[in-house]
């Protein structure tokens, strides 16, 4: 199986082109060409040595992603189901907002982590997805629309630090002035709480935001309704987090799922502001989409609205997520599952 070129960012290119005898401006030229110009020939990179190419294409593959299933909502919310070339299929959201186009990509085919209300869990872990198929899905759907995507959030399917090395490698790619020169503080990160994981990213001093799914309060509760919170509890997750913004100087965003009668409680909502006290955190409360298989069901908008306004009573700044592609199949996860029943019927 071929490696793929896309995957390399501009450092690993310039050091394949010193390994193949190439002067170091060949790899900002080739670099252009597949992140800038995205395009899928070798041999459309018409200022590059036809002998170059030539041994590129025998060793190297250029990723594209084909789209197996589009679904569009009547607020421009738009899903695709992309199939990578070993048939495995991911999703991938583009969203509009009046800030510009946001892409939620996924980092994973499948996920281990086992969060309860998640689509993308129920199947298991796959394979994690390289840095090139990731950007790919950024290219895939700007493409589709024909504008420029100014936002990415890694929030698809998938666990994005547990693919460490290559979602560090995609941020490398997709930031670059020479690609689509996507900014870092344009980008959001979100993990279930892996927390070496998080104190790595910490050392890298990124500009990102960076969310935590934390979803309740405490140990019993988060433990759950998440896996993840048995070998990182609550206090552990919340100290990481505490490590990463004096580390970074980064303000951290949680976000909340709201469960209808297991986490929305008045209780609840001020056990959470007392667990960030002190972090001038911000909490996004989602009002979850209804996954077939799962044993939870979303709270209901007013009982949202009141959680929100407790926690601002207690000095959290809080928003609640605006809900896009209700009308599609909206929880991450869904579209891919339905692909995969249909093809077994």
């Amino acid at each position: 199986m071929k490696e793929q070129l896309n995957s390399l960012t501009q450092q690993q290119l310039t050091e394949l082109m010193e390994q193949m005898g190439q002067p170091a401006f060949r790899a900002k030229q080739i670099f252009r060409w597949i992140h800038e110009k995205q395009v899928t020939d070798f041999f459309q990179m018409t200022d590059q040595p036809k002998s170059l190419l030539e041994q590129l294409s025998q060793r190297f593959e250029l990723v594209q992603l084909v789209v197996a299933r589009r679904q569009q909502s009547k607020d421009g919310t738009i899903k695709f189901l992309f199939q990578l070339p070993d048939e495995n299929c991911i999703e991938t959201v583009l969203m509009r907002y009046n800030y510009g186009n946001t892409v939620c990509v996924s980092t994973q085919v499948g996920c281990r982590m086992g969060c309860r209300f998640c689509a993308s869990t129920q199947a298991g872990l796959v394979r994690s997805l390289t840095a090139g198929e990731i950007a790919a899905e950024v290219y895939a759907a700007g493409k589709d629309i024909g504008e420029r995507i100014s936002h990415i959030v890694l929030m698809g399917i998938g666990e994005p630090l547990d693919n460490f090395d290559n979602v560090m490698d995609f941020l490398s790619i997709i930031s670059s002035p020479l690609g689509v020169n996507i900014g870092m503080r344009n980008i959001s990160l979100s993990t279930c709480g892996l927390v070496p994981m998080i104190d790595k990213l910490a050392e890298r001093k990124l500009q990102l935001t960076l969310s935590i799914s934390l979803h309740a309060p405490n140990n019993a509760m988060r433990s759950q309704m998440m896996p993840v919170n048995n070998a990182y509890p609550v206090e552990q997750l919340v100290a990481a987090c505490r490590r990463y913004q004096q580390h970074t100087g980064r303000r951290i965003s949680f976000e909340y799922s709201m469960v209808k009668g297991v986490n929305d409680s008045a209780a609840t909502a001020k056990e959470l502001a007392q667990l960030i006290k002190g972090m001038g955190a911000h909490v996004n409360l989602i009002p979850i989409n209804p996954v077939d298989g799962s044993p939870y069901s979303a709270t209901d908008a007013a009982n949202v609205k009141r959680f929100q306004q407790q926690l601002e009573q207690l000095g959290v700044n809080a928003t609640i997520r605006r809900r896009l592609g209700s009308d599609i199949s909206a929880a991450c996860g869904q579209l891919r599952r339905e692909a995969r029943e249909d093809a077994l019927k």
